[in-house]
């Protein structure tokens, strides 16, 4: 069998802790973890398991308290806090349950808001801004206000976001928890097609027991650590009940 391309994302013995008055909680309790080109990879597990806050270090949004993250194969343990917020914005796209959208702008300008921050407002990016939101089903709707759209099409607009510059990896934390079935249904398949299109690879955090068996590889957490792989879409239901997790 032909060698596999090295991870695009690779965590390392990852521990992640917070002191508490005289007290270390220790939310992840050392994860490892590869992340390859066109991977679609369902991160599952009860409230409090720790799986937004892996998310969170996987996308640089934090920094673990021990071990590391390679990114092709470099760590980035050394840039200051723009040239990171730079790779971040070029390298990960994020969908949150909550949108985060700017209600002051249209959807094609949210869409277009990551390019804005790069300064790479181009011809192209424009025209992929247009092109996504036409992917996604709201190919009429980019003069419309997020407060003009329900929370479905809010959150294709999120997506659309996500995929504009490109990344090679696109972070999505309970990116159906606040829809109802039919909306959440085809938020899934989406994801999937625009995986299958793109190549970007996704890691989909969620308590949505129907999403993550659409995963082509499902990981449950518990208690700050991985179940393995092998038994992970075999293992007791997950908690059903979406929303914030507590600690992580």
């Amino acid at each position: 069998m032909a060698d596999r391309e090295p991870p695009l994302v690779q965590a390392v013995d990852v521990c992640k802790w917070f002191e508490l008055g005289n007290r270390r909680i220790d939310v992840l309790k050392g994860i490892d973890f590869s992340l390859y080109a066109g991977d679609m990879v369902g991160i599952v597990g009860r409230s409090g398991s720790g799986k937004s806050t892996l998310l969170h270090l996987l996308g640089t949004l934090d920094a673990p308290s021990r071990g590391q993250i390679l990114y092709d194969g470099h760590r980035l343990d050394h840039l200051g806090d723009r040239e990171l917020s730079a790779f971040r914005n070029r390298f990960v796209g994020f969908v949150f349950q909550f949108h985060h959208l700017l209600p002051e702008m249209t959807a094609y300008e949210n869409v277009l808001m990551p390019a804005l921050i790069a300064r790479a407002s181009t011809r192209p990016a424009h025209e992929r801004a247009r092109d996504l939101l036409q992917r996604v089903g709201l190919g009429d709707r980019l003069d419309h206000h997020p407060g003009e759209l329900s929370g479905g099409e809010q959150q294709r607009v999120a997506l659309a976001r996500a995929l504009v510059m490109q990344p090679k990896v696109v972070l999505a934390d309970e990116p159906t928890g606040n829809l109802d079935g039919r909306t959440a249904e085809e938020m899934h398949v989406l994801i999937e097609e625009l995986n299958r299109e793109t190549g970007t690879a996704f890691v989909v955090v969620s308590h949505n027991q129907e999403l993550a068996r659409r995963m082509r590889r499902v990981v449950r957490m518990l208690d700050g650590r991985f179940v393995d792989e092998s038994e992970a879409v075999s293992v007791a239901p997950v908690d059903d009940h979406p929303g914030e997790e507590a600690t992580a």
